[in-house]
């Protein structure tokens, strides 16, 4: 992270809580299922490249990570590390069959079993009740953050997506920014003003202006933020497709309101 990029992050003192089945694990799962690679033949040396790069950019932008994450980029060195020095000859047949990766790989597959489980059984509950319809009893619980309100794509699509734009970005500033003219606020206003004139927008087009890292991390910050706040809601239409930005308000609601809306970060 550079210096401007530590102070936007410290200026917002935003932070987002992974949700369930968002864990080192899943990570994993989504690098080989994006890359489409064979879970039991994993290429240690660019999962775990590509698993570092994940978690320095989950740094950036001050997400809470368990320590489960560091874990298991301990895990990936040491794997990768056994792979890479030279096996003595003996102990190479004493252990002829071995592969450094067989726990890791016994462990994802055992997890993905789980987690297809729990999604079959969501499924089933979602229709019990629809079957079984009960009025929902207002749940009040001040203090408590709320999760992202994303569909269809998991946090580590959208962190995918905005690793994507930062790839593209140059990695110097074309113009002279200073970190206290660039604000989360600012920009939650400026996509809100986009979002008046378009119903939904796609997430690489809320870059398009985006000209430095900086930029670019705290447009995407601001738009966790309108997410957080429930003005739009995030989806995807395909495994590893495009993500659409849709609005949750109605056109003009910012000048009934008198800008209340963008006054609400925070």
């Amino acid at each position: 992270m550079t210096e401007m990029e530590h102070d936007v992050v410290e200026e917002t003192q935003y932070q987002v809580k992974l949700n369930a089945f968002t864990g080192p694990l899943d990570l994993l799962l989504h690098l080989i299922r994006k890359h489409e690679i064979n879970v039991y033949d994993i290429p240690i040396s660019n999962i775990t490249q590509q698993y570092l790069e994940y978690l320095n950019l989950m740094k950036t932008l001050n997400l809470s990570m368990a320590g489960e994450f560091l874990v298991m980029a301990a895990t990936l060195l040491y794997i990768k590390s056994r792979m890479l020095l030279p096996k003595d000859e003996k102990v190479e047949k004493e252990e002829e069959g071995e592969d450094p990766r067989e726990e890791l790989v016994r462990r994802l597959v055992e997890y993905e079993q789980f987690k297809d489980a729990a999604i079959r059984l969501s499924s089933q509950e979602r229709l019990w009740r629809d079957a079984f319809f009960r009025e929902p009893q207002p749940i009040e619980s001040p203090g408590v953050p709320e999760e992202l309100l994303i569909e269809d794509l998991s946090l580590f699509d959208l962190l995918g997506a905005l690793q994507e734009v930062l790839d593209r970005t140059a990695s110097h500033t074309l113009l002279e920014i200073s970190p206290e003219s660039i604000t989360v606020q600012e920009r939650v206003n400026a996509l809100l003003d986009r979002l008046e004139g378009e119903p939904a927008l796609m997430f690489q087009s809320l870059f398009d202006s985006a000209f430095s890292r900086p930029l670019v991390i705290v447009t995407f910050l601001a738009l966790l933020e309108l997410v957080r706040m429930r003005l739009v809601r995030l989806s995807q239409g395909e495994v590893f497709g495009p993500i659409r930005v849709t609005r949750t308000f109605s056109p003009g609601l910012r000048e009934e309101s008198g800008e209340s809306l963008a006054n609400g970060v925070g």
